[in-house]
């Protein structure tokens, strides 16, 4: 009986999210040679309605420990399903949110994603990719916004704990700022890859500010110990094994 209500709400909010994201894009790319804050605009009502549904649909809350304040800083986030993507225009008024490329190859949405100003990740594009990336980097910095950085590369179940991409220590190193790592547990009512979702708690916690300039080690380790806050004692053991 669980599983079926669970597979009913899931139904309906996979039904509902569609169509919003379909209406949210589309209004974005019309609005693309008219207004950016327009863009800005339908994004945000993509992520409250998201938010919306999450809450009197599956049955979700959220809840957040600690302060995310909204300035041109490096945020290192947990990555344990979609929600914390589309949670970010909640979280903050306008974050450059760093994106793998082949995104960016979706119509409407990538046409969207890319004017908004989320930063493309080409792993295999060599220097060349390396320093568009940056310079995107520093020119949201430089108008005062949060760059979001998913650290772990893609979605991790719940209660794993794998290294950092090596692209984390280039990007803090080569940005200079400081770091505030953010770990979430959504993966247990929102998890990667399931059409089935879950009513229950979703926790943001919000990791000590890691000032810049550390050693490669430090910080990393520093950041994947406060990502993984959330995880079970037994996962950063597990993990530990395979930092540098």
């Amino acid at each position: 009986m669980r599983y079926t209500i669970a597979l009913i709400r899931s139904l309906l909010f996979w039904l509902l999210f569609v169509l919003m994201s379909s209406f949210s894009s589309i209004g974005a790319v019309i609005s693309l040679p008219i207004s950016h804050h327009a863009t800005i605009w339908f994004v945000r009502i993509w992520g409250q309605f998201h938010r919306l549904i999450c809450r009197f649909v599956l049955g979700q809350r959220i809840v957040i420990e600690g302060e995310m304040p909204d300035i041109p800083v490096l945020y290192v986030f947990k990555h344990e399903g979609a929600f914390e993507t589309i949670e970010q225009p909640m979280l903050f008024k306008h974050p450059a949110v760093f994106a793998k490329e082949q995104l960016f190859s979706i119509p409407v949405w990538g046409q969207a994603a890319r004017f908004y100003g989320l930063i493309p990740v080409d792993r295999e594009g060599g220097g060349k990719a390396m320093r568009a990336m940056l310079a995107a980097a520093k020119a949201a910095l430089a108008v005062g916004r949060p760059l979001v950085l998913f650290a772990e590369g893609t979605r991790v179940p719940h209660g794993k704990a794998p290294p950092l991409r090596s692209g984390f220590a280039g990007v803090y190193r080569m940005l200079g700022v400081p770091v505030i790592p953010v770990a979430v547990n959504s993966g247990i009512a929102y998890p990667p890859r399931r059409w089935v979702k879950w009513p229950g708690i979703i926790t943001y916690r919000v990791g000590e500010t890691i000032p810049a300039g550390l050693p490669r080690e430090d910080a990393e380790e520093r950041v994947w110990r406060a990502i993984n806050a959330l995880n079970p004692p037994e996962a950063l053991l597990a993990g530990g094994a395979d930092q540098p």
